[in-house]
């Protein structure tokens, strides 16, 4: 099976804590004494100081030998031990096949929109703080979908298909008592490094979502660290004529559990949703520390124009529930989700996700990895041919939906507001060209 293992990219860093990633924010930590309480596995002292873990102890060898595959295993350990003791780019390195997902990054915008009612609920707010508070309620409800959801449908975090140059998503979520149509535009901009943009619109209640994303991994004691690049930006347009504008950052994550063989993604360090009106949300995150605490922890604050005193805090499990400073309830997204509508992969175009990919994802759902591997080929090479066709004509890619700039001018307004970085960011804005999908 060696010739079905999918190369997995990551770089390598350096980071402490108490199985914590090392923050470089100045900003306070919302967990800090002047912030409220700070759990006891967010302390390091000097009788618990951080450590890195360069290898599992054997209790969790002996956890991660009964979650990876018995024809795996061979090959895992020796995946671990090459990434422990690994001093340069770990690219070269190669995944075992039963960590691998059957659908291609260029899906992931779609957790967006996966509570398509909290996303048109923005809409209905009746005055700036209102709005900022159904933003940050939105957003916080679509980490479960974006983050810890494969967990419970593959069993654990899988590495998506790399999409290719050119390669193309739409679905809509209907309308439902009368919150209208939302519609999904993803296409990927960039192949070397995978950037992926999209443009999300519920027209009849006059909001839309663009962004792009963007990771650079690195690994750091005994956990892959992504910095999440790219940023995005909720527009809503109001009935007298003005519209509204919200820059969403992307929090950092951390891939653990690679030495149970069954990895899950945590988030960690801070987010921000800074409103064009002043209004700041600033979203800080925590996960189980070494010895204790509990998974997906966040805590949010939102200030008010002009000001650093908080107006509204909101803590508790961004994939579960969560609370206001009274104990009133935020957030709730222990019910079903509603996943996109896709046409049938007979009505998609060659460069649609599903079609592309129908062969691999079938080869892997199937645990089939020599199908999955040479249909995975044939894609790549194909690729790489189109790439040496473009370089001997002289002529370069055109992207469909998008077009490129390299400084979002609304970024670098907004960022400034909250010190963002970094100062400056590129962006790839929707050309309004998008298929008509259907309307139920």
């Amino acid at each position: 099976m060696a010739g079905a293992r999918e190369r997995l990219a990551v770089g390598l860093c350096w980071s402490a804590g108490s199985g914590w990633l090392a923050t470089h924010s100045t900003t306070p930590s919302l967990f800090s004494p002047s912030h409220g309480h700070m759990p006891p596995h967010a302390r390091t002292t000097a009788s618990h100081p951080a450590r890195p873990r360069a290898w599992a102890p054997d209790h969790q060898r002996r956890i991660w030998a009964s979650a990876v595959p018995a024809s795996q295993k061979g090959s895992w350990a020796s995946f671990l031990k090459s990434i422990a003791a690994f001093s340069g780019d770990l690219s070269s390195l190669t995944a075992p096949p039963f960590i691998l997902s059957p659908i291609s990054l260029t899906e992931f915008p779609a957790y967006w929109c996966e509570r398509p009612e909290l996303f048109a609920a923005i809409a209905d707010a009746k005055n700036e703080e209102d709005r900022s508070i159904a933003v940050l309620r939105w957003f916080i409800s679509t980490l479960k979908g974006q983050y810890t959801s494969r967990n419970e449908k593959l069993g654990s975090e899988k590495k998506p298909l790399n999409p290719v140059l050119g390669e193309l998503f739409y679905g809509y979520w209907p309308d439902i008592k009368g919150r209208g149509q939302t519609n999904l535009v993803v296409e990927q901009v960039s192949h070397h490094p995978p950037i992926t943009a999209y443009w999300i619109e519920n027209a009849s209640k006059g909001i839309t979502l663009q962004g792009h994303n963007a990771q650079k991994t690195s690994f750091s004691g005994g956990s892959i660290i992504v910095k999440q690049i790219g940023h995005a930006v909720l527009t809503v347009n109001l009935p007298e004529g003005k519209k509204e504008q919200f820059l969403i950052t992307l929090p950092r994550l951390r891939i653990d559990g690679l030495w149970y063989g069954s990895p899950y993604v945590e988030l960690s360090e801070t987010s921000y949703i800074q409103s064009s009106t002043g209004w700041l949300s600033t979203i800080e995150y925590k996960g189980k520390g070494y010895f204790s605490g509990k998974s997906h922890q966040f805590k949010a604050v939102l200030t008010p124009p002009g000001s650093n005193n908080a107006k509204h805090t909101y803590e508790g499990l961004w994939h579960e529930k969560s609370k206001d400073s009274r104990g009133a309830p935020f957030t709730d997204v222990t019910g079903p989700k509603e996943e996109v509508t896709v046409a049938s992969v007979e009505q998609q175009n060659e460069w649609e996700s599903r079609r592309l990919w129908q062969h691999v994802a079938r080869g892997i759902r199937e645990g089939d990895f020599e199908v999955a591997s040479r249909e995975k080929s044939k894609i790549e090479n194909d690729q790489r041919q189109r790439r040496r066709d473009e370089v001997a004509a002289g002529t370069k890619w055109e992207l469909k939906h998008f077009d490129y700039i390299d400084s979002d001018p609304l970024y670098e307004e907004l960022g400034r507001l909250f010190k963002a970085v970094p100062p400056t960011e590129d962006a790839y804005v929707y050309k309004q060209n998008g298929p008509t999908l259907p309307s139920a």
